[in-house]
């Protein structure tokens, strides 16, 4: 195979370069986390200066198309925003899905007697941008789980809060501390944005302290932290776990804070926050896509005033409103009593499901992560094989590279469908790839 065909990057100039890259992403022809070819190697092939090509390289990074990774080199952004062809990470049709992070449908509660209730009424432009009962509801819900709610927004889902709220404050170039491992919409954000991640490790009760305290001194303009639920590990902040957290926090009240509470009621574990009324620069973002249906793009957005109040200001000068029709849908399906009774027993499920995998494990001598939440994480020695081994026995379970920018190979198990006697099931299989020496738990 050519160097022409192994690297489809043509031109003289570095915008020329940098375009002929985002075009070969926006076809296929260069995959998520591909790596680009050396900047030396580049040069010397069309002819140009390496500094035309190094230039070229920091504009796609600037972008989020392109991720510099030390001695690795540069590489494609896992997840580059363009329009790009379908992932080969979709999963196979005859795998057993726990890799993809859906909740329950089984769990969500009926759309149909929901819809069928709504007034359906022409709504006109001018009219106010927030159904007021569901606010009401929202500020009534969120203040008995101690998160004040003076300030409110409605904003098309968890991460199209974050940014926003990201984008309030910070400029490129700006270090915002995050979790490691970490969702990958939070880490790809970062790059889209022109951010700087300042990872920060993780354990069962949420960020480490001293990791925070690192961000922090490293000059972190923002931070942003999952309370509950965390996406991959399941960590939970306990309460002294908060108060450390906040206490570092409240030493440097510049600094913006914005907690992810994307899986809300039913996370399996109390709702905490490291954010208050004194804090200068918050927000909390709760998505109702886990509990109510990942196509309700609707989340709601607790923060100090001046924050609110730029996410409003900007996003009326845009797509101006989240749809009343998805408001009232959501107030619908919040207010019903019946639905509160299905998120408890939803919560309840997911716990059962999430502790019969980690304690199925450990029987087998295999410790995992996974106090809340829909997934568990399992270190491993090293991923890839493990994933194929899996695969080979019928499960697809997410590699863990997606998640992490210095913490150790991991993979990401969904436990939303996982009914207990699958769980054994996979965990022998797991042991038998991990302990190979070992004989399995009897089931």
């Amino acid at each position: 195979m050519s160097v022409r065909v192994q690297y489809p990057i043509e031109g003289r100039t570095a915008n020329d370069l940098a375009a002929s890259v985002e075009d070969a992403i926006r076809r296929g022809r260069l995959a998520p986390g591909a790596a680009l070819p050396t900047v030396r190697a580049l040069a010397t092939r069309l002819g140009i200066s390496p500094a035309t090509v190094a230039a070229a390289y920091r504009g796609l990074q600037s972008r989020g198309l392109a991720a510099g990774q030390g001695r690795r080199g540069t590489r494609v952004a896992f997840r580059p925003p363009l329009s790009t062809p379908r992932s080969e990470t979709d999963v196979p049709s005859d795998l057993r899905d726990l890799a993809t992070g859906n909740p329950d449908p089984a769990l969500l509660p009926p759309l149909r007697p929901a819809l069928a209730a709504l007034r359906l009424e022409p709504r006109l432009y001018n009219e106010p941008a927030q159904h007021r009962p569901l606010i009401e509801l929202a500020a009534k819900k969120l203040a008995a789980d101690g998160i004040p709610s003076e300030s409110l927004a409605l904003v098309g889902g968890a991460m199209d809060g974050v940014e926003r709220v990201l984008l309030a404050h910070l400029r490129p170039g700006d270090r915002v501390g995050v979790e490691d491992p970490g969702y990958p919409g939070v880490l790809d954000l970062m790059g889209a944005l022109g951010l700087v991640a300042e990872p920060m490790l993780m354990d069962d009760d949420g960020v480490r302290p001293e990791a925070l305290a690192s961000a922090l001194a490293r000059g972190a303009r923002a931070v942003v932290l999952t309370p509950r639920a965390q996406n991959p590990t399941g960590a939970a902040l306990t309460p002294p776990r908060a108060r450390r957290l906040r206490a570092l926090l409240d030493e440097h009240p510049g600094v913006l804070v914005v907690e992810d509470d994307h899986a809300g009621p039913v996370a399996g574990a109390p709702a905490l926050t490291v954010c208050h009324r004194q804090r200068p620069l918050w927000a909390v973002v709760r998505s109702v896509s886990k509990w109510l249906g990942p196509d309700l793009r609707l989340a709601l957005l607790a923060g100090d005033a001046a924050t609110i109040g730029r996410v409003e200001g900007r996003r009326a000068l845009g797509s101006g409103w989240v749809s009343h029709l998805l408001q009232e849908l959501v107030h619908a399906l919040w207010s019903d009593p019946r639905t509160e009774a299905r998120l408890r027993s939803a919560a309840a499920t997911y716990r059962e499901r999430r502790h019969a995998l980690v304690h199925a494990l450990a029987r087998r001598g295999i410790p995992a992560q996974g106090r809340s939440g829909l997934n568990v994480w399992l270190s491993v020695p090293e991923e890839a094989p493990v994933i194929a081994a899996l695969s080979a026995a019928g499960w697809a379970v997410r590699g863990g590279e997606r998640y992490r920018v210095r913490s150790g190979p991991a993979i990401r198990i969904t436990i939303a469908t996982l009914v207990p006697r699958d769980a054994e099931r996979l965990a022998d299989d797991l042991a038998r790839v991990l302990r190979p020496d070992r004989r399995t738990a009897p089931a």
